[in-house]
């Protein structure tokens, strides 16, 4: 008897997970990497990462940081409901010359864990940037 009590605890605890993890909520990534190419030295530059939620729950993005102080980050502070779409912001102020490998760490309550956008590119002086147009 307290066999079968222990198995149906654990099959119930076994349901109640999977259960749990199917109605999460998930990012659905347009793109995690960007390449920039090359950029102008000391003019800011923004990327987006656009997602949309492919999970069942509204998804909440809790905290978004570059991976250094020259990148800020903007992140939709509202709930993303099922089947919409957000956005994550970073703005680049490159200082340094030359190349570069950036990232931004994305928390929210999606299935998954704390998620890593990267842009990467190479910072040069003026005129040398017009070749890509910024």
């Amino acid at each position: 008897m307290k066999r079968t009590l222990l198995s149906l605890m654990a099959l119930l605890l076994l349901a109640g997970t999977v259960f749990a993890h199917a109605l999460a909520a998930a990012f659905g990534w347009a793109n995690t990497t960007q390449d920039l190419g090359r950029i102008r030295q000391g003019r800011p530059v923004s990327i987006h990462y656009t997602f949309t939620n492919k999970g069942e729950t509204p998804l909440v993005v809790t905290y978004a940081k570059g991976s250094c102080g020259c990148t800020g980050v903007e992140w939709p502070k509202e709930a993303i409901l099922p089947g919409a779409t957000g956005e994550i912001k970073a703005t680049f102020n490159a200082a340094a010359l030359g190349a570069f490998n950036k990232t931004v760490t994305v928390e929210s309550n999606a299935d998954g864990g704390m998620v890593s956008l990267v842009f990467k590119g190479e910072v040069v002086a003026g005129e040398k940037a017009a070749v890509n147009g910024r």
